[in-house]
């Protein structure tokens, strides 16, 4: 049996502390155990890999809005090829960079294999046993596919399979997309604009349903210009047949069904924890019914020495929350402090078409926290900027919700152009010790720029039962 003073089961947020442990002592022993190529989710498979896919989609639709500025181009051609062959370069060059990482440190082996809990911080990884003092579990999440009729039967994709080298050589003419979320909007955004008929079936009555309504609304409405959003369906059965690949669709309002058609399919219903595989049982580590590993407040699990972090233990899917809990873990497992996780203001962002960004809270969880009467809420438009009408920039907005009694920031939301980048001004505020909205009002805006359009929402704020939506 190897003996490690730390294993880490998952090679992706937790390899930014690799540096830090080696120079804190040289003589550490590192296990990295990763079923799939070494680097994380983020970076091979997911939120890295898809702006490279996003952002081309992001040219072409800003180049068909060219001519309400007087400007007349005609896209000539769309080279799908060229665009995935950047994609899958780079997700190659990211994965030979971190093999390189772990081959290059002596104090370092890595296992491209499934580890498995045997017993209290003892973990098999084929025929090899090693045993842990410390021992990180980032071993991140995997695409939930529903229980389909005859799933099976056709051969589907995921936002992660879609990556992989040949796996759509040729652009789709149709797509089905099964999900109303993040990726199918993502993934909706790219395929649509690179040219295929792209269809989203969510199973939500509301696209997008973890945004503000009025968000979703106006996303849906926009993004409606390319595709079609199907919602409060749920897919029930899979067929293949001559003409492609059918998917038969119950509308959960009526009980109607209708069938649809396409080339391909890709699954985006979320994703789901991949825990069994790690068999926690036999660690003493609990995870909780839908298979998440509980820690607590300090990312610790139910044993002792044993950490988890990132998607492994169900809080905020996100990349950027995986790395704030990286460096918790570090600070508590290995520098002997008792730092508590803080998640009161986690940010995320949709790069659909148009973009959408948010953070903290939304009205009505605001609202049933601190009850109606204790809200504020504030909205503007981009166009009512000079930035945003010189961008012809309709409808777009910025929202925000302040706590009423100490002015603290509770949430804000934003559709539009550049909404991840416009929202970091609310985001870096959150995480001051008033949190309060004042330094974004009273501070100096540059004029003209579209800046002001965050100013002017916290200068518009009003109690809840006078907020119109603006769409």
């Amino acid at each position: 049996m190897k003996n490690y003073d730390v294993i880490m089961i998952g090679s992706g947020s937790a390899k930014r502390i690799i540096d830090r442990l080696i120079n804190k002592n040289p003589e550490i022993r590192i296990a990295i155990i990763d079923k799939d190529e070494p680097g994380g989710v983020c970076l091979i498979r997911g939120c890295v890999p898809s702006k490279r896919l996003i952002y081309p989609g992001l040219v072409i639709r800003n180049i068909e809005h060219a001519e309400k500025h007087g400007i007349n181009v005609n896209i000539e051609n769309i080279d799908y090829k060229s665009i995935m062959g950047k994609v899958q370069r780079e997700i190659h060059a990211n994965i030979q960079k971190t093999k390189r990482k772990f081959d290059n440190a002596p104090q370092i082996d890595f296992y491209q294999d499934i580890g498995t809990f045997i017993e209290k911080y003892v973990v098999k990884i084929g025929d090899e046993i090693i045993r842990g003092e410390k021992i990180l579990l980032c071993l991140g999440s995997k695409t939930f596919v529903p229980p389909i009729v005859n799933l099976e039967s056709i051969e589907f994709h995921t936002s992660k399979t879609i990556f992989l080298k040949n796996s759509l050589p040729e652009l789709p003419e149709r797509i089905l997309i099964i999900g109303g979320g993040y990726i199918a909007a993502e993934l909706g955004h790219f395929y649509s604009a690179m040219g295929s008929k792209v269809t989203i079936i969510g199973r939500n009555s509301q696209f997008l349903p973890q945004e503000e309504p009025e968000v979703s609304k106006l996303a849906r409405n926009i993004l409606s210009k390319y595709l079609t959003i199907i919602t409060d369906s749920e897919v029930i059965e899979a067929e293949g047949n001559s003409n492609g690949k059918s998917l038969i669709i119950r509308d959960r309002r009526t009980g109607d069904t209708r069938t649809y058609t396409s080339d391909e399919v890709i699954i985006a219903t979320g994703r789901e924890s991949n825990s069994k595989l790690l068999q926690p049982q036999n660690s003493g580590v609990k995870i909780d019914e839908r298979g998440w590993i509980i820690v607590n407040d300090y990312l610790e699990t139910t044993q002792k020495n044993i950490y988890a972090f990132g998607d492994a233990n169900g809080k905020f899917l996100l990349k950027h929350k995986a790395n704030y809990e990286t460096e918790i873990v570090y600070k508590n497992a290995f520098l002997n402090q008792e730092n508590k996780v803080d998640y009161h203001a986690i940010p995320h962002a949709v790069f659909t078409y148009p973009e959408i960004a948010g953070v903290g809270l939304r009205q009505k969880e605001a609202i049933e926290k601190y009850g109606e009467e204790n809200i504020l809420t504030g909205s503007f438009t981009y166009e009512n900027t000079a930035y945003g009408r010189a961008m012809e920039s309709k409808d777009f907005f910025v929202k925000v919700i302040v706590k009423k009694s100490n002015s603290k920031i509770l949430g804000a939301h934003i559709i539009g152009p550049y909404a991840s980048i416009l929202i970091q001004e609310i985001i870096t505020q959150m995480y001051t010790k008033d949190g309060t909205f004042e330094p974004i009002l009273n501070g100096m805006h540059i004029h003209p720029s579209l800046s002001q359009v965050v100013e002017r929402a916290f200068a518009q704020l009003q109690p809840v039962r006078e907020y119109n939506p603006l769409n």
